[in-house]
């Protein structure tokens, strides 16, 4: 464990392995922007590395609705005796466009969204957006929609209040309501159709989208269209030591998890690495950790090695089981220290984050990791040199959050967060250190080789 920045201890040599991963990291964040992106990414780099849909292969890969992926590494001893798992969530806060979101006011073609999950309202208007999304017809074909990410693609925008006229509308306010969810409106577009009176920047805008990508309103109900910011993965810093992008909550985790798990030949123990949707919203629905698609992948690729796969061996392999709930956590803020209890937090730059317990107040919601599965993951660490601290999520009473980890924890099997600590979390334009990206890829890898 560390209380420096860890880069005191790394050697030049060290460095350059740092940066050079940090440039395949910031592809990633570019190229993975939405759930579906990311598991597409995923598949493509495991399958470049041997894994397969076989549930009889060494290393099996599945993927549940196209948002949530399971890959399995068969180990030298036998699944029964528990496996080494890491989870990690695959969707990021957003903005979704509603099922009926196109609509004309004051000669502008404008289109309605709905926020996903925890975001700052108010850093999400005057800035470049994109959209991507997956639209599908009754037929059953599906029409893959990315604009926004090209330099010669329009991006898109939402208006925010000049100041001039704000001082009633938004400055009097607080500050979580000085943007309304329902303001929270895409502009799209503003030429129309010639010698149409009514809807004619609509009518125009659905013109170019039917003669584009062969979409009629109406397909606009069967869609998943996201708005996330049109800019790129940056290096920050005039050393270039952090990254500064959308999404870095949790790609901060599945990034170096996809590294682990496709880089490891035979471990002692089965691992698995499961990259899962819908953690930023509460892990409802059926590509969340709540849904049953790990108990399904289990019994495939028990039954293929001729292993006993009721209910209750499969209960009995989780419990035996332990695993990381692979989250980022909250860095100190050099502007706002005060949220923080500074003994007790996490730091940029010093390295992966063990969280003991997240929940609020009283550890409300928790999973609260045994003092005993703390030290076995010190001994881990610590035997690979990997460059690690411990933190909380902000002072006792001055908020909180979760992870998946209570839900794999229901299985009996220990289970403890770790991650790479950033600032600015859940906003556009999150901030992670290249080094702490780094060490939470060998971590993963230590902890899936142990």
């Amino acid at each position: 464990m560390t209380h420096e920045p860890g880069w005191k201890k790394k050697s030049q040599e060290e460095r350059e392995s740092i940066f050079l991963f940090s440039e395949g990291y910031k592809t990633f964040l570019d190229r993975a922007k939405t759930e579906r992106e990311a598991v597409r990414r995923i598949l493509q780099d495991l399958s470049n590395h041997g894994f397969s849909e076989d549930p009889a292969a060494g290393k099996v890969v599945q993927t549940n609705r196209g948002k949530e992926t399971i890959a399995f590494v068969k180990g030298e001893q036998n699944p029964a005796e528990g496996c080494n798992i890491i989870v990690a969530h695959i969707d990021a806060p957003r903005l979704d466009l509603k099922q009926n979101p196109l609509y004309e006011d004051v000669g502008l073609g404008l289109l309605k969204t709905h926020y996903y999950g925890g975001i700052k309202k108010y850093q999400w208007v005057a800035m470049p957006l994109a959209i991507h999304g997956t639209i599908v017809k009754t037929d059953g074909r599906a029409v893959e929609l990315v604009i926004g990410e090209e330099e010669t693609d329009p991006v898109f925008s939402i208006d925010d209040l000049l100041p001039h006229l704000s001082r009633k509308t938004q400055d009097e306010k607080k500050l979580s309501e000085a943007i309304d969810g329902e303001k929270l409106t895409l502009l799209f577009g503003s030429i129309p159709v010639v010698g149409e009176e009514k809807e004619a920047v609509s009518k125009h805008i659905l013109g170019l989208l039917g003669d584009r990508y062969g979409i009629v309103e109406e397909d606009l109900v069967s869609s998943e269209i996201e708005v996330v910011p049109a800019f790129k993965a940056r290096d920050v810093g005039i050393d270039r030591s952090m990254v500064g992008a959308y999404g870095q909550d949790d790609r901060a985790s599945v990034y170096p998890l996809l590294k682990a798990i496709s880089e490891i030949g035979t471990p002692l123990r089965s691992c698995l690495a499961i990259f899962i949707d819908k953690e930023e919203i509460g892990s409802e629905g059926n590509t969340s950790m709540k849904s049953a698609f790990l108990r399904i992948f289990l019994d495939d690729v028990l039954q293929e090695r001729a292993a006993k796969s009721s209910e209750s061996f499969m209960r009995k392999m989780l419990f035996r089981s332990r695993a990381l709930s692979a989250d980022v956590n909250g860095a100190v803020n050099p502007m706002f220290q005060d949220v923080h209890e500074k003994q007790n937090a996490c730091y940029l730059g010093y390295g992966l984050c063990v969280t003991k317990f997240t929940g609020h107040g009283g550890k409300v919601g928790a999973n609260d990791a045994h003092a005993e599965y703390i030290a076995e993951i010190r001994r881990i660490f610590e035997k690979e040199g990997i460059i690690w601290q411990t933190g909380e999520l902000g002072k006792i009473d001055e908020g909180g959050g979760g992870t998946v980890a209570k839900y794999l924890a229901e299985y009996g099997m220990d289970i403890v967060d770790c991650g790479a600590p950033l600032l600015t979390m859940h906003s556009p334009f999150e901030i992670s250190s290249k080094l702490d990206i780094y060490e939470t890829y060998r971590a993963f890898k230590a902890f899936l080789e142990s």
